[in-house]
């Protein structure tokens, strides 16, 4: 064979192999997108509930979940060893980024300022210290914390992640993080609810909380209510709402007194705790949680404002 010849038909062979490959890249492509879209898909409640306990806003992170999900189908998977810990190193990133955001947001907010309500599955009511970590008092208790702070608290009292994970997600050394960790721990635990309460002594409260709101007996609400309960309104501007905290079991009573005769009262599930919702002409005004200490009503959170009522339509699930 002429040497002409000969590199004909390397030529004609690096071709044919050339097609080869075109006509793979694509397959592998989709296997690879495929990998990636099945973890995660796998993770998304989880990745969902370090979001929202993070932001305590349902919309923000449903944003944090979709910028995840940009960066996640970018990764090569053959150099990621676990996808769990990695798809929760980019939410935790993306996260602290949306909460300076929300901050600058929370400076300019008419009135108080509440988390997003979500309405839960029974299945995290089950699970009392998930349901403890995303009720609206733990999670207005970690507004209190730094941005950081927050992250740590959240991936290793909630998650019971490792320091060397959690080191790697927020960007500091596992020293520094343990430091973090319980200098955060301590912060919580000076403002938390004395203690876990269960969702069936919440119940048993707001079931009497309810029948004095219905049967207009102050009496009865006086005697559910903490002589020093505080109640927070938001309207985020949008509809009617006191426009500061109201305090003293009186001042509170005076407001609930004034609930319309024609609203409805609708025991639900709302992060992770019995919560009312209150309905005028079948759609949703206010959502009203409680915070219970030694029995007693201590915290009243009603949200109103109708942005942030869009997840009370359908649960959304949260897992660890």
């Amino acid at each position: 064979m002429s040497e002409r010849s000969e590199r004909a038909m390397a030529r004609a062979g690096d071709r044919v192999g050339d097609r080869a490959r075109d006509a793979a890249e694509p397959l592998a492509r989709g296997r690879r997108m495929d990998s990636a879209t099945e973890a995660f898909v796998a993770h998304r409640s989880l990745l969902f509930t370090v979001a929202y306990q993070m932001l305590g806003s349902g919309a923000d992170a449903e944003d944090v979940l979709q910028e995840t999900w940009l960066r996640w189908v970018g990764v090569d998977l053959d150099e990621v060893r676990e996808p769990r810990a990695y798809l929760v190193q980019i939410t935790t990133r993306q996260a602290l980024s949306r909460l300076r955001t929300l901050a600058r947001r929370k400076e300019s907010y008419v009135g108080p300022w509440l988390p997003e309500p979500l309405l839960t599955a029974p299945d995290v009511a089950e699970d009392i210290e998930l349901a403890d970590s995303v009720s609206m008092a733990m999670l207005l208790v970690m507004e209190t914390l730094a941005p950081t702070e927050r992250a740590v608290f959240v991936l290793r009292e909630v998650f019971d992640l490792g320091y060397d994970e959690i080191a790697e997600a927020v960007d500091k050394s596992p020293a520094a993080v343990r430091q973090i960790a319980h200098r955060a721990r301590a912060h919580v635990a000076a403002r938390r609810p004395r203690g876990i309460v269960s969702p069936a002594e919440t119940h048993n409260a707001l079931e009497a909380f309810q029948r004095a709101i219905e049967t207009g007996d102050l009496q009865r609400l006086l005697d559910i209510l903490a002589p020093d309960v505080v109640a927070l309104t938001d309207g985020g501007g949008v509809v009617q709402a006191a426009s500061a905290p109201v305090v003293g079991a009186d001042q509170v009573a005076h407001v609930l007194g004034r609930i319309s005769a024609a609203a409805s009262l609708q025991p639900a599930q709302v992060n992770g705790y019995p919560a009312l919702i209150l309905r005028l002409d079948g759609e949703i005004d206010t959502v009203m949680a409680v915070r219970i200490d030694d029995g007693l009503i201590t915290g009243l959170y009603a949200v109103r404002n109708p942005a942030k009522l869009s997840h009370m339509e359908r649960e959304t699930p949260l897992h660890r």
